[in-house]
Parts: structure tokens; sequence; C-alpha cells
């Protein structure tokens, strides 16, 4: 891990919370409208998660995670924006086998239309990122600023901010089988793998970030 980051990776707030409490590793991504002609990259190795309620709703994700949401809508707005999440990515893979998106449900919650409407958007395929995910014991607040926005996923800050005291959510072998896991369904699914619990707790269950 570099000691700082001025990278940033915008997401929706109810997926940075799933993250941030290790209910998944796997972060699924198409681009959004301003990625050029090229369309979503993966820039960097290591980013700070924004979270963002933008074109966040409670049909787009699982059941499951509808508690979650629901929490994250009820809390105080605040001027700005706190980052207290780094990720670092582990595997990559750009998916063009819609069966291999279906193996993995359970690994994230996305719905199953999400899913599909992601997939199919443009051109077949989604990004697959396996990301380690690391906490900071309080948020850097920052101000909202004009290059924040767009649906753009990549957002790149004026100062890096220090990676100093960051901790892992997930130990090193909860993180690594689960990183195993995924590679193996998104490869075809061992009988082994697909019988396997797909979350480690239920996302109720989970501590809130």
């Amino acid at each position: 891990m570099p000691p700082e980051s001025r990278f940033v990776f915008k997401e929706w707030a109810v997926v940075c919370a799933a993250l941030a409490c290790g209910g998944q590793t796997l972060i699924l991504r198409k681009g959004g409208i301003h990625e050029g002609r090229e369309g979503f990259r993966v820039e960097h190795r290591e980013f700070w998660l924004f979270p963002t309620g933008f074109h966040q709703q409670r049909e787009e994700i699982t059941a499951d995670a509808w508690p979650m949401l629901d929490e994250l809508q009820l809390r105080d707005k605040t001027r700005g924006h706190r980052l207290q999440l780094l990720a670092v990515v582990e595997e990559v893979q750009q998916v063009l086998d819609r069966s291999a998106l279906s193996r993995l449900a359970g690994r994230h919650i996305w719905s199953e239309s999400t899913v599909e409407q992601r997939f199919h958007y443009r051109t077949p395929g989604l990004f697959a990122l396996t990301v380690r995910v690391y906490r900071r014991p309080t948020p850097f607040e920052i101000g909202d600023a004009p290059y924040f926005a767009g649906c753009k996923s990549w957002v790149e800050l004026p100062a890096a901010l220090s990676t100093t005291g960051l901790q892992p959510v997930l130990d090193d072998s909860t993180f690594d089988r689960q990183r195993r896991e995924i590679q193996q369904l998104l490869a075809g699914g061992a009988d082994d793998y697909l019988m396997a619990p797909k979350i480690h707790a239920p996302f109720s269950s989970l501590p809130r970030p």
C-alpha cells in the first residue's frame, strides 16, 4: 500500500457500506456516460471510495441490502464528503459471459435486473474488481468542489491523502478465501464453491460503517 493516495473512485453509498462491513469484496462496474469512447478502465490499483447517492435506488439492489440503504437515507445530510475507505484492487476481469455474472449472485448487492441492464448497456460486458478494503479510524472531511461533479468513475484530488493508520476490514484468511471463491466462480464454478455460503454473514448483522 502506498503512503498516500490522491485518486478517488465514485461508488453508490450502499455499495460502499457493504464493502465497509465486509459483506462483499467485489465491485462491478460498467462505467459512466463521461468515461469516453473507450469506456471504463481500471486506472488505479489503490483508491479512496467516494460514497454517492447518484442513481442509487431501492430496486437496484438486493432485498437483504435494503436496511443499509434505509439507514443511509435517514442519516443527516451534510455538505462535503467523507472519505474513510481505501480499496486495493487484487484481481480485475472484464466479464463477457453473462452466465458467469449469475454465478456471482450473493457476492454483491446489485439486483439481478441491475446486473442484466448494466451488462447489456451499449456493448455486452462488465468489469469485476476483487478489492481489499481498508478503513481509516476517522474519515477525511472533504469540501464539495466542481471536480466531483458528473457521471464519472474517477476523481483526482488536488492533494494526496495519507494512508497511515488504515486497518483491513477483513482478516487475511477471510479475504483470501473470498478472493479465491470469486475467481473460481468466474472461471466456471466448482461444486464446492457453489455450495459454500456466499457472504460470511447476513448484511443485517454486520457492523455499520
